[in-house]
């Protein structure tokens, strides 16, 4: 069974950078796509940014293409996501989602969640 845990979430002032973690375990992921989604109150659950574990292949939501960027660590089983000049929209709760294949935007197609983390921007 795969398990994600993240941290990394906090309270901080726009422009400011944060790094979220998300430790995987359960399985091999080297099959795997790992992604980062982001709930604000009131809205849909919002793709951020997806990371295929074997070739690195990255891709981003529009709206923070050139602020975040995703990674992985093989030996700690981890992924990152590093969240530069931040704003006060990207506050939400951010998920960590995995799925078994190939890249997906859509959180409907990933089965496995973390239990997610706040990060609160404020202007």
């Amino acid at each position: 069974q795969v398990q994600l845990v993240e941290s990394g979430g906090g309270l901080l002032q726009a422009g400011g950078s944060l790094r979220l973690s998300c430790a995987a375990s359960g399985r091999t992921f080297t099959t795997y796509t790992m992604a980062w989604f982001c709930q604000a109150p009131g809205k849909e659950r919002e793709f951020v940014s997806a990371i295929r574990w074997s070739s690195g292949f990255k891709n981003y939501g529009d709206s923070v293409k050139g602020r975040f960027t995703i990674s992985r660590d093989n030996a700690k089983n981890t992924v990152y996501l590093q969240m530069n000049s931040l704003k006060p929209e990207d506050t939400a709760v951010y998920y960590c989602a995995a799925r078994e294949g190939r890249y997906s935007s859509r959180s409907s197609l990933y089965n496995s969640w973390g239990q997610g983390t706040q990060v609160t921007v404020s202007s």
